[in-house]
């Protein structure tokens, strides 16, 4: 009878993607489940049977572990992004981005600590780290500018738009993630912040209108 394979060597199989992706899930199930102080690459390269020297020779280190959790994170949430079927409509678009922001959001919660909330002690992304992670943001920036050239939104700056749409849904999200937007409120909330920012950007402002963005 042959032995229970490691998910060290199930991902094995499957190729180098593989075995990077599952180390840094196994990565985040730690943080969640113990905590940052279980973050070790000992603890990490045991929960999946694998040596430290694969970690090691893939991150460097727990700083470079640490980074990879960032990055792979945002890359997550691009590629979350980049499925959103494209709606006709250039704001329904964008509204369309922001919900599946929110979506991402909720379905990955340790990424999205990770990401924005500090979540491993004493790492903080360097200048590689952040450019890769405003790269999660182009599919926005592209419904911006595409609102923009439409005439929904008056002239302006798609990317600085953008960052400020992020920031209110960001704020939005984070309440509910900490429990402050429960269920029953969370969605019609983060509806109405984005509607209310929408508005300062739309070429003819509306009042009173059912108007997202």
């Amino acid at each position: 009878m042959n032995e229970l394979s490691t998910p060290y060597q199930d991902a094995q199989r499957a190729g180098q993607h593989a075995v990077r992706t599952a180390i840094l899930d196994h990565a985040i199930d730690l943080l969640v489940t113990e905590g940052p102080a279980a973050l070790t690459m000992r603890r990490i390269a045991t929960g999946i049977g694998a040596s430290t020297k694969v970690l090691y020779t893939m991150f460097g280190g727990k700083e470079g572990l640490a980074d990879a959790l960032y990055r792979e994170g945002f890359a997550r949430l691009r590629r979350a992004q980049q499925q959103v079927p494209r709606a006709a409509d250039p704001l329904t678009a964008l509204n369309d981005l922001g919900a599946a922001y929110r979506a991402h959001a909720l379905a990955e919660p340790a990424y999205y600590r990770v990401m924005f909330e500090q979540a491993v002690p004493g790492y903080r992304p360097g200048p590689e780290a952040l450019a890769a992670a405003d790269h999660a943001f182009d599919a926005s920036v592209t419904a911006v500018r595409a609102c923009i050239d439409a005439g929904v939104f008056a002239p302006g700056d798609a990317h600085e738009i953008s960052k400020l749409l992020w920031a209110a849904a960001h704020g939005a999200v984070s309440l509910e993630l900490a429990g402050h937007f429960p269920p029953p409120t969370a969605a019609g909330r983060f509806d109405a912040l984005m509607a209310a920012v929408g508005q300062a950007f739309l070429a003819e402002p509306t009042h009173g209108q059912g108007h997202r963005a």
